[in-house]
């Protein structure tokens, strides 16, 4: 989620959104006897680029605002190291058949505005988030409610013939219940992702204004935007949540490279960096010693292909093979070996490590190198069209290394001539994607929203899906999906899932490269840093020294 966090879509060459789980760091807690006391109210840096655009729980889907959100917001639920639910402003939430669920909520939450957090919070705001009216990028994450097709009714220009998800049910001030058209066994790790966030009463009074500067329910309390420059975050003292802040603040600095936010980290005008660009892999252990950091993070890079493009609709659709021949003419190994300093591993399927449902070798053949069969698979399919391809990008993320190693394979394997095509920011090259300007293929990174294989499967490969931005459309893969979500347990519908996967291979809506691994760093001013499976530092464990 992504970001595509989108679920999230990944700015940097790492850098994602979402999740609650502690996960692998550097030392993290080394130093504080030698430094001296810490501040509980100290202030501390990270980097993060722009937010695609303002600040809506049901519109952040990238990991620039999903990094904000995730401070400001908490959700029913998190998750614990091992997948397992972890109840955050929930204290219970039961099913007996995967179909209705009850939530019971936390007493004496308050958002930071002082008011109270209730059922009606929540349910009015997903009732809010789902309505198409009000155009949320995230609005498929409530398809699974009763009522859904009624507020957001599929056909395009349609008026709602409903305000209300009919399976959204009040109780009282701490319950409701939530009914699906379907039993899905993982309904309740989804609780997790940032759109099903409660908001408060006054969002409603000027949307728009309360996106710029949202009032929530988590850890920290949104201070200020100023845009391309920095947001704030203050310590919210009334958080009755597990994780609450040992840090007074957090403050996000824009950068326009990763190579110039580690220059600042290392001269100690940074605290935090999230990912260590291609440049500076080989050296940062050296720079760092044991403020160095590696550590797991469920997440992969892909090419996303735009069905769309002229290149590959007209005059027909493109034939699968010769995406298979694109795929088996890239050599992950040695670039992961070399451009990536041995960081990343090589993918052999769409669902990463550390998630559950994944399997090795889900893709079979079409993640192998092997430039023989490439040019040939390609010949069969009829060839590229115009014999040449390009792999759009953002710039400011630290992409343009790979990119140009992928090309020279492609180009070297099969004679097709193979360009980087470089957006700015990572604004510019989402815009590309949802405007449908991409003009061939474009770089793809998700990481988790929760941790079960149907988020990197439905949640990017469903015909209607948000993160799908390729225009995928498969009839029969959608009917998979369906089956999968409606199997009677979580093991079940993780196999079914595990099917799923294993057909992309004849369809091939992307091409996957590597998973990933988080590799970043933090300054001599902070402790406690450590890293979440999302693959971002975890905000409230950060301790600044005096």
């Amino acid at each position: 989620m992504r970001g595509a966090k989108s679920a999230k879509w990944v700015t940097g060459a790492i850098i994602v959104a979402l999740a609650a789980t502690a996960c692998g760091g550097g030392d993290g807690n080394e130093g504080s006897k030698a430094k001296g006391q810490v501040d509980p109210n100290g202030i501390f840096t990270t980097d993060l680029g722009e937010p695609e655009k303002l600040l809506y729980t049901g519109d952040t889907m990238e990991s620039n605002g999903a990094g904000v959100m995730k401070a400001v917001f908490s959700q029913l639920v998190g998750y614990k190291p091992d997948g397992s639910l972890e109840m955050i402003n929930a204290e219970s939430l039961t099913t007996s058949d995967s179909k209705k669920w009850t939530v019971k909520l936390k007493a004496g939450w308050t958002f930071h505005d002082g008011t109270p957090v209730t059922s009606k919070s929540f349910v009015d705001a997903w009732n809010w988030n789902a309505n198409v009216k009000n155009a949320m990028g995230l609005s498929s994450w409530f398809s699974d409610i009763v009522g859904y097709d009624k507020v957001h009714p599929e056909a395009e220009g349609a008026k709602p013939t409903a305000e209300t998800l009919a399976g959204l049910k009040i109780v009282d001030d701490t319950t409701f219940t939530i009914e699906l058209t379907q039993p899905v066994p993982y309904f309740g790790h989804k609780l997790a992702y940032t759109p099903f966030a409660p908001l408060p009463e006054s969002f409603y009074k000027n949307p728009k204004a309360a996106a710029e500067a949202p009032v929530g329910n988590g850890p920290y309390k949104f201070k200020s935007w100023d845009h391309k420059k920095k947001i704030e975050v203050v310590r919210f003292d009334g958080y009755k949540g597990p994780n609450k802040a040992k840090n007074g603040g957090v403050v996000f600095k824009n950068y326009t490279t990763l190579e110039t936010a580690y220059e600042d980290l290392k001269s100690g005008n940074l605290d935090i960096i999230r990912q260590i660009g291609p440049k500076d892999l080989p050296v940062y252990h050296t720079d760092l010693g044991d403020r160095a950091v590696d550590a797991d993070h469920a997440a992969i890079q892909s090419i996303g292909v735009a069905f769309y493009a002229d290149q590959w609709a007209k005059p027909k659709p493109v034939d699968v093979r010769v995406i298979q021949g694109l795929s088996m003419a890239i050599d992950r190994a040695t670039i992961t070996k070399t451009v990536l300093q041995g960081t990343r591993k090589p993918a052999t399927g769409w669902v990463p490590e550390g998630i559950l449902g994944f399997q090795e070798n889900a893709a079979g053949d079409v993640t192998k190198f092997d430039p023989a069969k490439a040019k040939d698979l390609i010949k069969q399919g009829g060839g590229v069209p115009n014999n040449k391809i390009s792999i759009q990008f953002n710039a400011d993320g630290g992409h343009k290394e790979w990119v140009d190693a992928v090309c020279n394979s492609i180009t070297q394997a099969t004679g097709v001539e193979c360009v980087g095509d470089s957006k700015t920011d990572f604004q510019a090259d989402l815009t590309a994607r949802k405007t449908k300007q991409v003009k061939s293929l474009y770089r793809s990174a998700w990481s988790l929203d929760y941790p079960v294989n149907a988020n990197f499967l439905k949640d990017l490969f469903l015909s209607t899906a948000a993160g799908n931005q390729g225009g995928f459309v498969n009839k029969d893969l959608d009917k998979m999906i369906l089956e999968a979500d409606s199997a009677p347990s979580l093991e079940e519908s993780v196999k079914k899932y595990q099917a799923v996967e294993k057909e992309l291979v004849k369809t091939m809506p992307s091409i996957p490269l590597w998973y990933y691994k988080v590799n970043a760093g933090y300054s001599e001013k902070v402790t406690g840093v450590k890293y979440g499976q999302d693959g971002d530092p975890i905000l409230t464990g950060v301790e600044v020294f005096k």
